[in-house]
């Protein structure tokens, strides 16, 4: 007998949360394209019909209800191919997250999620509820029998078993094993794999990779795409292997609607199957760039704004920010072509990136007397050089407004020496309300430039310089920002980043005579961040902190200062955190309460753990 030699593919596809006519026209368009290259397998992504992030509206039960609508539709144009489309089915008042394989306009079943994610920016165990493995049974939905649960399918001539996420990372029940044991061909993994640094690697070898040599077969893994409902990212990631060989792997981070993969398996000779080249870089510095540039052009074309409008001080934050808009035009017109790009974004058809970037890039220079030239040079440069509108004004006379209604009231002058954060707080709150006002009359979203550290501590005066609807620097922490901006100064060609890239980080709030610095204010920064990584990503109190960095550190009476400083400012600064702007997931941690690390606004601040580290 001949070998059986299969095409199958997988499609990232770039999904909204409850825009049905976007879904379902990804996905029809995939299935189309994959038809005219023949392909006779098609995996898509997880809970591609409805989108992933549907939150608290996978409890309702007309969703599920319109989702299995849909896949009858969708089902009606699998003429020759079969094809794992994700949706969520409701039984018994309960919600699963559910995989069904359509086969030539048939619904041969449906698998049910038997894992589910309930760490770090997961809470799928809020809205599914897990399906016991080896369990199937018979339902009618909308009268249409038809088995879900645990299932083995047989199309293409071939045995089919289905992972679904969270299923292919599990260690102990992981359904490939019994699948293995029933001796499927192929698995298939549709995903809703959040992007992180460094995670398709993993990804690639851990689930996939290893996945396919485990159960000796063919194992293809499909990934959502881009920023798909605010915060997170997905990098479309598509990988193929066959028994512990890695057979194909997709481009990341696409600004397509859709990217579709083949390849041509031999599921009787997996040696004779041909390996296709790897073209994707993995390099975090370039991740950075590329996932945020794709985070800010999906926000920026879903929220239907105009625009972004950038408070820009000349420091390093800010500028980051509007770097990232200029790579977003960059990497989005390069991949699509101006056409589509503009297409995309609704704009009138430009010419050429300093043009874009003018279109949706303004910025504005908000001097007080403790602003140096520096900073406003620096600010100017960086504008010019990527062609965004740019503004100055002095916000000086707001300022003395305040102060003297304040001095007025109190019947007493305002000092430094008795009212340090007053003096510098009205400084940020006075540049937010026209900032705001020009974000509004450019019907543009407002970038605030709060990074990851500064969270971390409450660096950050609320209603002023976290003024904002979108942060894209929240997710990551402050020397990496630093080091981002050398790297793309010099490999992304930013040679307006050159005079930012000389200034000390501070926040210019007291007067020049005072040296004013970030990390005179806190403390150096590339502490502040293993402190952050021991305790809010590891969880460790501070004793234990103090005894992983007291061989590093020679001045053990600083480094316990630090760590001190660090966990009081971590726990009455939790109120912030709550009110930052929604940011996007990058790093391995982030420390928005809504998507990756809760604590309580009241708490005891770690009152009696600090006394356990005073006593080493």
């Amino acid at each position: 007998m001949a070998d059986r030699i299969i095409k199958i593919a997988g499609a990232s596809l770039n999904q909204t949360p409850l825009d049905w006519e976007n879904n379902i026209a990804n996905i029809l368009q995939a299935m189309e394209e994959a038809k005219k290259e023949n392909v006779k397998i098609l995996c898509l992504p997880e809970l591609c019909i409805t989108g992933y992030g549907c939150e608290d509206v996978f409890l309702s039960d007309w969703l599920a209800e319109k989702a299995f609508q849909k896949l009858l539709t969708i089902a009606q144009h699998s003429t020759a191919i079969t094809v794992y489309v994700g949706l969520p089915v409701r039984l018994d008042g309960q919600t699963y997250n559910g995989a069904a394989l359509i086969d030539n306009g048939k619904i041969l079943g449906i698998t049910l999620k038997q894992n589910l994610p309930h760490d770090g920016v997961h809470y799928e165990p809020r809205w599914f509820v897990p399906w016991q493995a080896g369990k199937k049974k018979e339902i009618i939905l909308q009268g249409h029998k038809i088995w879900v649960g645990d299932l083995i399918y047989s199309a293409q001539g071939i045995k089919i078993g289905i992972e679904i996420c969270e299923d292919g990372w599990s260690k102990e029940k992981r359904p490939g094993y019994k699948l293995k044991e029933q001796g499927v061909d192929l698995i298939l993994n549709g995903s809703a794999s959040h992007f992180a640094f460094g995670k398709s690697k993993e990804r690639e070898s851990q689930v996939v990779v290893a996945g396919s040599s485990l159960f000796h077969c063919t194992y293809v893994f499909v990934n959502l795409l881009g920023n798909e409902a605010g915060r997170m990212v997905y990098d479309g990631d598509i990988i193929m292997a066959q028994q512990g060989k890695l057979v194909a792997s997709g481009t990341r981070l696409s600004f397509k609607n859709y990217n579709l993969l083949t390849a041509e398996i031999n599921f009787d000779n997996p040696g004779a199957t041909p390996t296709l080249p790897q073209a994707d870089v993995c390099q975090k510095n370039e991740e950075f760039g590329q996932a945020a540039a794709l985070a800010l052009f999906d926000y920026l074309r879903k929220s239907r704004a105009k625009g972004f409008v950038l408070s820009l001080s000349g420091g390093a934050d800010s500028s980051c920010c509007a770097v990232l808009v200029a790579e977003m035009v960059r990497r989005a017109s390069h991949e699509l072509g101006w056409e589509a790009f503009s297409k995309k974004l609704e704009l009138a058809t430009v010419a050429n990136e300093k043009e874009a970037v003018g279109l949706l890039l303004t910025c504005a220079y908000q001097g007080t007397k403790n602003s140096s030239l520096a900073t406003l040079q620096a600010a100017q440069t960086l504008a010019g050089s990527i062609g965004a509108n740019f503004f100055h004004w002095t916000v000086d006379e707001e300022i003395n407004s305040y102060e003297s209604k304040i001095e007025k009231a109190l019947q007493r002058k305002l000092t430094w020496q008795q009212d340090d954060i007053a003096k510098q707080n009205i400084q940020a709150r006075a540049r937010s309300p026209i900032i705001w006002m020009l974000a509004n009359v450019k019907q543009s979203i407002l970038l605030t430039t709060s990074n990851r550290s500064e969270g971390d501590v409450g660096y950050a005066t609320m209603d002023g310089d976290t003024s904002g609807s979108l942060a894209p620097l929240a997710g990551v922490d402050k020397p990496f920002i630093l080091q981002w901006l050398q790297w793309a100064e010099k490999e992304l060609a930013y040679s307006g980043l050159k005079p930012v890239n000389t200034l000390q980080p501070t926040a210019e709030l007291r007067p020049p005579d005072r040296a004013q610095t970030d990390e005179k204010d806190l403390m150096p920064y590339p502490v502040l961040v293993e402190i952050e990584k021991l305790g809010i990503r590891d969880r460790k109190k501070p004793s234990e902190i103090y005894a992983a960095l007291s061989e590093k550190y020679q001045d053990t009476a600083d480094l316990k200062n630090y760590i001190k400083k660090f966990f009081r400012l971590w726990s009455i600064n939790q109120w912030k955190r709550e009110r930052f702007a929604p940011s996007f997931h990058f790093d391995e941690l982030n420390v928005d309460p809504r998507s990756w690390c809760r604590f309580p606004i009241l708490s005891g601040g770690f009152k009696d753990e600090l006394e356990e580290l005073d006593k080493l």
